[in-house]
C-alpha cells in the first residue's frame, strides 16, 4: 500500500529514509491536499528504472517479431562465431 505524507513531515528526514529502505516502495508527498512529490531509496529507484529497460527491450522484441524482423537462430549464431573475441 503506497504511504502518503504531507509536506510538513520531511521535517523528519531519517524516519523518511527509513521507510523508504524498509519498505522498498515510493513515498507520495502531498502538499495542500495534492500530490507535489516522490520520495524514494536509491534501491528502488535503480530497480524501477531496470524494469522498464526490460520491458522496453521486450517490447521493442515482440514489435520485431509482428514485423517479420528476425532471423533464424542457426543463421544468428554462425554470424556470432565469425566475430573476433574481445579482450
Amino acid at each position: 500500500m503506497p504511504q502518503i505524507i504531507p509536506i510538513k513531515d520531511l521535517r523528519n528526514t531519517t524516519e523518511i529514509s527509513r521507510k523508504c529502505h524498509e519498505t522498498n516502495e515510493p513515498i507520495f508527498v502531498t502538499k495542500n491536499g495534492y500530490g507535489d512529490m516522490v520520495l524514494m531509496s536509491i534501491a528502488t529507484y535503480e530497480r524501477d528504472i531496470a524494469r522498464t529497460e526490460l520491458l522496453n527491450k521486450i517490447a521493442v522484441g515482440e514489435e520485431d517479431l509482428r514485423s517479420g524482423n528476425v532471423i533464424e537462430a542457426e543463421s544468428a549464431f554462425k554470424d556470432l562465431q565469425k566475430v573476433p573475441a574481445q579482450e
